[in-house]
């Protein structure tokens, strides 16, 4: 998984802990994220919202991003059955290695976003789901991102890095 990728699927929730509603297309904002999303920065309703102004705005809120690859990983290898959306990404992927686009920029669709850091699982999603997620997905939860140019992000566009 090197090189370009494609989006699979994409999701947002429109609240803290709402369920992930799948879309055909959401607009990516650069510094604020994805409109309808919990951490688009004019709602601040996700779970870990501390900032009260786009200045105190923490980095890797924009997108989340994960590998369809290792959702279909941790069902072979644990017997974790994910449903659609249930990892609580904002972009399924499909062929990218997202852990290599960390510190880099990259093109998801329409929008240029830059790598932030990994997007290591929490107990929170634990919570959410089941018990080995967390075990499961260390490592591979996938990669947060700020987004720097808007842009449309689709099922079927591609994922390149820039850098």
């Amino acid at each position: 998984m090197t090189g370009s990728g494609t989006v699979e699927r994409v999701f947002i929730a429109p609240d803290a802990e709402a369920e992930m509603e799948e879309r055909t297309d959401v607009e990516a904002i650069a510094r604020k994220g994805l409109r309808g999303d919990r951490y688009f920065s004019e709602i601040e309703r996700g779970t870990f919202v501390e900032w009260e102004s786009d200045e105190e705005r923490h980095n890797g809120y924009d997108l989340t991003l994960i590998e369809q690859e290792a959702v279909t990983a941790i069902e072979r290898e644990s017997g974790i059955e994910l449903a659609p959306g249930a990892h609580r990404r904002n972009v399924e992927t499909r062929d990218v290695a997202l852990n290599h686009l960390v510190g880099r920029r990259f093109r998801v669709g329409d929008a240029v976003c830059r790598g932030n850091r990994l997007c290591e699982p929490c107990n929170h999603l634990q919570r959410l789901t089941q018990d080995g997620v967390l075990q499961a997905l260390v490592h591979r939860g996938g990669l947060r991102a700020d987004v720097l140019e808007d842009g449309t992000i689709r099922p079927g566009d591609v994922i390149e890095p820039l850098e």
